[in-house]
């Protein structure tokens, strides 16, 4: 299955008496890596929603945040020894390290828990509902990122034509270059003898020499055939993530790539393999994004 890494969901539902709200989002990364912050409310069930997530995600960087809407008409209080407290500390840390003790009831009321909205044990509900929330939002995120997979693989596929297309180029030139290259030589040999006689079955061996040094016959066939491996794993409908195995045999199409190159021994051939190195760079950056 093609997804891509990025994306971002969202639900909303109850958990107790408490509207909730949950956002998910992705971006690659090598692994499935979690980053999640619940109210504290919630925080003894970020185990359940790890999990939750796991069962939507294989492969990526999730980070997940949820929080809840509080009704308008939640009581807003002050805690007054929590006030208290604070205002004493100050006057006497103040009075301590010889610090001016004017205090202003902003600053303290800005100090954690002073102002409280609801205790978290007033939310109620359970890890049940919280994951239920949780699923809806994942399925949201999915759905983002197989449309983002089927784009990508799109437009790998086009790249993956114009690869092709240049492979066949290089198959067209490769006799012709080994044939261009066998009448060099022997060019070479006649002007260097001088009009002596050369043993005509050592130049055959020396040709037959140069041609499988430079005949890149092999490497074109194993590159078509990693070139119909990934495209085969494109096309896979199965629900297991390919980004791991498309990223491998990428690894031997470049391998395959550069080998030519380095046996080519030719202009037309080198600006081809060249166009090709090109293509899969591009590839590469769009395949590290699929899961």
């Amino acid at each position: 299955m093609i997804n891509s890494m990025t994306g971002y969901g969202s639900a909303e539902g109850l958990v107790g008496q408490a509207r909730v709200t949950v956002e998910v989002r992705t971006v690659n990364h090598r692994f499935f890596n979690s980053s999640i912050k619940l109210p504290s409310a919630f925080s003894a069930w970020e185990g359940e929603v790890r999990e939750a997530l796991r069962r939507h995600i294989a492969r990526g960087h999730v980070s997940l945040s949820a929080r809840i809407e509080r009704a308008e008409e939640s009581p807003i209080q002050i805690d007054e020894s929590r006030f208290s407290a604070y205002v004493a500390q100050l006057k006497a840390l103040g009075e301590r390290h010889g610090l001016a003790s004017e205090l202003d009831l902003a600053t303290v009321l800005k100090l954690p828990g002073v102002v409280v909205t609801g205790a978290p044990e007033e939310v109620g509900g359970s890890a049940a509902e919280l994951v239920a929330i949780v699923d809806q939002a994942a399925r949201a995120l999915s759905q983002m990122r197989t449309e983002e997979g089927e784009r990508l693989a799109q437009s790998i596929r086009e790249r993956l034509d114009v690869i092709e297309y240049a492979l066949g180029r290089i198959a067209e030139r490769s006799p012709l270059r080994l044939a261009e290259q066998k009448a060099r030589l022997e060019r070479s040999v006649a002007e260097l003898a001088g009009g002596v006689a050369v043993d005509p079955q050592r130049l055959a061996q020396e040709i037959a020499i140069i041609a499988d040094r430079l005949d890149v016959s092999e490497e074109l066939d194993r590159f078509k055939s990693h070139l119909q491996s990934f495209r085969d794993t494109l096309d896979d409908d199965g629900k297991e993530p390919v980004g791991k195995r498309l990223s491998f045999v990428l690894q031997e199409m470049l391998r395959e790539a550069n080998t030519t190159g380095s046996k080519a021994n030719d202009a037309p051939i080198l600006a081809e393999v060249v166009s090709v190195k090109e293509e899969l760079e591009r590839i590469r950056e769009q395949v590290e994004n699929l899961e």
